[in-house]
C-alpha cells in the first residue's frame, strides 16, 4: 500500500505543477530605466544639497559630483549658532501646535458636515476649500499692522492663527471624504450599545479614519514646518523666528559672501525631520487611499 502511494503522490504532484498559473511577461528593461530616471530626478537635487553642505572654502565653487575634502564644519556651524537652534524650537513648536489644533478642530468640523443633513453643504465646503487659494501676500501687511496693534506680533501663537486660517480648510477637506467612506452602521450600532455620540466618534470614527487623520497631520506638519512669508513678515527677532527665516538671514564671514555651505547644511537638517515623518507614516498613507472602499 505505501509503494503504491508514492507513485500516486508523484502524479498528484505533477498535475498540481501544471495546473500552476503561468508567470506574467517580464516587466520590459524600458521600463525599469524610466523608473530609475525619475528615481534619480527627484533624488538629485537633495543629493546636490548635501554635497554642498559638505564643502567649505573654495571647495564651494566646485561642480564636482563628490565633495574633494568632506567636512562637516558646516553642521557645526549651525549647531554653535543660537539664532538657528532656537528657530528649530520654534518651527517645532508652531508646527506641532498648529498640527494638533488643525486635525482636531478639522476632525469635528468635517464629521458634521460628513454625517449632518444641512442644506448648501457642497457650497459651504466649496467656501471652505476657496480660502486655501487666497494668496498669504494679500493678508501679510493687513496681519502685520493688526497684530503689531493688539501685542501679537513676534510671538508664537502669532504664526499659529495664522497658519490655522489655510491649514484648517484643508484637512476639513481631506476628512470629509475619509468620513464619508465609513459605513454609519457602525455609529448606530454603538449607539443601541449605550454608547453617545461624542464616545461613537471617539471609539469608533476616529480609529476606521486613522489613515485620513495621519495624512492630514502629515500635510498640515509639512505646511507649517515650510511656511515662509507669515513667519517673516510677522516676527522680527530670534525669539519668535522660525527655521526657514533664520536660513535666509544666515550671513557669510564677509560683506558679499554667500553663506551656501552652512545654508545646505541647515537646508539638510531642517528636511530630516519630514523625511523621518512621512517613513514613519507611509502605511497610513498608502492606506487612506483604499479606507473605507467596502462599505458593511
Amino acid at each position: 500500500m505505501e509503494a503504491a502511494s508514492v507513485p500516486a503522490a508523484r502524479t498528484a504532484d505533477k498535475v498540481a505543477a501544471k495546473r500552476k498559473p503561468p508567470k506574467g511577461p517580464a516587466t520590459p528593461w524600458w521600463l525599469w530605466l524610466s523608473v530609475a530616471a525619475i528615481v534619480v530626478f527627484c533624488l538629485f537635487p537633495f543629493y546636490w544639497l548635501l554635497n554642498i553642505s559638505l564643502k567649505t572654502g573654495a571647495d564651494l565653487s566646485s561642480a564636482d559630483i563628490l565633495p574633494p575634502n568632506p567636512s562637516l564644519d558646516n553642521y557645526t556651524s549651525i549647531f554653535e549658532n543660537s539664532s538657528f537652534t532656537r528657530a528649530l524650537g520654534n518651527s517645532a513648536i508652531v508646527s506641532l501646535t498648529t498640527t494638533f489644533i488643525g486635525v482636531i478642530v478639522g476632525s469635528f468640523a468635517a464629521y458634521a458636515l460628513a454625517r449632518l443633513k444641512m442644506r448648501f453643504k457642497f457650497g459651504l465646503l466649496a467656501l471652505v476649500l476657496s480660502i486655501t487659494t487666497f494668496p498669504q501676500i494679500a493678508i501679510a501687511a493687513p496681519l502685520f499692522r493688526l497684530w503689531s496693534d493688539i501685542g501679537l506680533y513676534n510671538t508664537l501663537i502669532g504664526l499659529v492663527i495664522p497658519y490655522l486660517t489655510f491649514a484648517l480648510p484643508l484637512s476639513i477637506y481631506i476628512l470629509v471624504s475619509f468620513f464619508k467612506e465609513i459605513p454609519k452602521d457602525l455609529e448606530e450600532a454603538a449607539l443601541v450599545d449605550g454608547a453617545t455620540h461624542f464616545q461613537a466618534f471617539r471609539k469608533v470614527v476616529v480609529p476606521l479614519a486613522a489613515p485620513g487623520l495621519a495624512t492630514t497631520a502629515i500635510l498640515t506638519f509639512i505646511a507649517a514646518w515650510n511656511e515662509f512669508l507669515l513667519a517673516l513678515t510677522l516676527t522680527s527677532s530670534q525669539n519668535a523666528r522660525t527655521v526657514p527665516v533664520a536660513i535666509s538671514q544666515f550671513t557669510g564671514s564677509s560683506q558679499f559672501e554667500v553663506p551656501l555651505g552652512t545654508q545646505s547644511a541647515a537646508s539638510v537638517v531642517i528636511s530630516i525631520p519630514l523625511i523621518l515623518l512621512v517613513l514613519l507614516f507611509q502605511k497610513r498613507i498608502v492606506a487612506g487611499l483604499t479606507a473605507g472602499a467596502v462599505k458593511g
